[in-house]
This record gives C-alpha cells, sequence and structure tokens, in this order.
C-alpha cells in the first residue's frame, strides 16, 4: 500500500521549516546545527503528533468513529492534540491522564480544557487500559462510535505521518544543500523515530537517528522502534533492510524520571531561547536538546558534522512548568 492509498485527515501545516542555527551553532562551537521545525505544524499550539492524527484520523473516520480516546500524562501533548484533531473533525475526545486532577489549569490541561475534552484522572500507578475498554464498552453501548488511539499515536498508521516527514526532510537538505549526517530526535513512544527511521534508511542511508529518550530503557525502546518501522514498513511496502545500522538509542538524559526536569534540559532550552528565540520545553523535547548538546560534547557529534534537531513541539508545558518553578534553579544563576 501506497502512503497516498491511505486514509488521511489533513490537519497540519506542511512543509514544516528547516532552517540553520547559527548563533546556536557557534555557542556550541561544535558541528553545523540545523532545525526541522514541527512545532510548527499547527492544530493547538502544533507538534510532532499532528502528522501521526492525520492518517490516524483518516481512519477512525473511514470507521465511522464519532469519539477519540486516548492517554498521556497530566501535560501530554498528544492528549492536547488528539482533542484538537476530535474538535476539528467533529468528534467528542475522552482523555485518560496519570495522576490525580491537580485542581488547576496550567499548560496542556488548560488547552484540553478549552477544546472541550473530557479528561479521566487514574491517579498514581493505574493503569489506562482497564478504564479506556469499560469506557469503550460503555459508549457502544449508548449506540456512540468510540476509536481507540494508543499512547503517544505509536501505531504503523502514526509511523506513516513520520516516514512522510523523513521524506520532506531529505528533500529539504537536498534543496539546501546539506549533508545529513546526524538528525535528533526526543522519544517516548518511539512512533516518530520509528517513522523517521524509516525513511532515512530508504533514502538517507549514511544518516545516523539518534533517538534522545524522556522515559525508559534503551533497550526497551529500540525493540519498540524497530518493529514500529518494521510494521510501518509492511503496511506502506518500502524496503526495511539494516534498519538497526541507523539508529542509536540514548538513555542517559532522562534524569530522575518521566515529566521531570533536568538541569541539562533546562540549560539547553535556555541556550536555544537566548541564542535562536525558539522555545522547548524542559521535559520533552528539552531533554532531546539536551542530548544534542551532550554528544556533541562527547565528540560523537563532530565539528565539520551536520546535525538536524527535530522540535517536536510541546511549547504549552513551558506554562506549567514556570508554575512550578521549573526555571529557577538554573535561569537566575
Amino acid at each position: 500500500m501506497r502512503i497516498a492509498d491511505l486514509a488521511r485527515e489533513r490537519l497540519a501545516h506542511l512543509p514544516t521549516p528547516f532552517t540553520f542555527l547559527p548563533t546556536f551553532s557557534s555557542a556550541l562551537e561544535g558541528p553545523d546545527i540545523w532545525i526541522k521545525r514541527d512545532d510548527l505544524t499547527g492544530l493547538a499550539g502544533g507538534g510532532n503528533k499532528a502528522r501521526k492524527l492525520e492518517f490516524i484520523t483518516g481512519d477512525a473516520r473511514r470507521k465511522g468513529a464519532d469519539t477519540l480516546l486516548t492517554a498521556g500524562g497530566l501535560q501530554s501533548n498528544h492528549a492536547r492534540m488528539t482533542a484538537a484533531a476530535a474538535a476539528a473533525l467533529g468528534m467528542d475526545a475522552v482523555l485518560f491522564l496519570s495522576g490525580e486532577d491537580p485542581g488547576y489549569r496550567q499548560g496542556n490541561l488548560l488547552l484540553d480544557e478549552l477544546l472541550g475534552a473530557e479528561a479521566v484522572y487514574l491517579g498514581d500507578g493505574e493503569d489506562y487500559e482497564a478504564p479506556m475498554e469499560e469506557w469503550v464498552e460503555r459508549l457502544r453501548g449508548e449506540g456512540r462510535s468510540p476509536y481507540l488511539i494508543p499512547v503517544g499515536g505509536s501505531v504503523p498508521l502514526g509511523c506513516a505521518g513520520y516516514a512522510l516527514a523523513g521524506l520532506e526532510l531529505v528533500q529539504q537538505a537536498i534543496a539546501a544543500g546539506v549533508t545529513l549526517d546526524h538528525v535528533v530526535v526526543s522519544s517516548g513512544s518511539g512512533g516518530t523515530a520509528a517513522g523517521l527511521l524509516l525513511a532515512l534508511a530508504h533514502l538517507s542511508p549514511c544518516t545516523v537517528l539518534h533517538a534522545v529518550l524522556v522515559s525508559r530503557s534503551a533497550e526497551e525502546v529500540r525493540q519498540r522502534i524497530l518493529e514500529l518501522a518494521e510494521q510501518a514498513a509492511v503496511l506502506l511496502e518500502w524496503p526495511c533492510e539494516h534498519l538497526g545500522c541507523h539508529l542509536e538509542v540514548h538513555d542517559d538524559f532522562i534524569g530522575p524520571g518521566y515529566a521531570i526536569a533536568t538541569p541539562e534540559g533546562v540549560r539547553a532550552g535556555l541556550t536555544l531561547a537566548r541564542t535562536e528565540g525558539i522555545l522547548v520545553d524542559t521535559t520533552y523535547t528539552g531533554k532531546g536538546l539536551s542530548g544534542l548538546v551532550g554528544l556533541i560534547g562527547r565528540g560523537r557529534i563532530g565539528p565539520g558534522e551536520t546535525v538536524v534537531f527535530l522540535h517536536t513541539g510541546g511549547v504549552p508545558a513551558i506554562f506549567n512548568e514556570s508554575h512550578q518553578g521549573t526555571f529557577d534553579s538554573v535561569w537566575r544563576k
């Protein structure tokens, strides 16, 4: 099946910009650093999930769905963008969020409410699958047509969105006369990295994709990325040989845990903001950016090479981070 044959809802503003970061590159005294601005996809604040949701909601519409259900953390970008997609397509959205209701609405939680989504708070440690299945059965009993979207939209259909993004990136690099030595991306559930890996291995085989993790072990996520890429390759009828040769997975920038900021992530985000005027959150994209900085510091990405940072969005979460005092220990020094 070709990508053009897949059902698709046009939700994202594409192509996203591909630009050089001269001042940031100079500040790091390393390689030439470019950025792929998938924070500018639109859809209620932008981010990488818009590309995935184009194909996932295309399938949902094809199946007659009227309600989208998905899960994530309290400040989930995927949940916020699923709510936005549902609103744009005339559907309802139910979001299953880990943790307790904080009692206030900031960042993505505020946007979820503005978009009309219903939030179900799961408490600490509760698995989302059983509550979601209960809601699905209840909605079906009411004559509704629910559609379940896994965490992060990391399914082969979602990966198709990032296979296209990889194609878009390669085309932009060729037009700019840029050699893609390295691409760095934050990774949680693995779908974005899987789609990119599939495209880069096929179209730019000398490029190394670095997935900088925000949770879980490198071994676990590496396997997940490769499985998703292979499943997407079957769906799209693309070659998928030797995918592992093009992938490096890094779990040493996570810090204390998922959704907990690190000093390195905060510093990296502040450096980008103060050299290029580009914002990142600290707990997802910021950790990916700290990975880029760290890989340059270790010499894994060297002078004379070219690296692309794929900005996956997440800026709305900054406004919750400021409420929590995330930046205080770093930016006031």
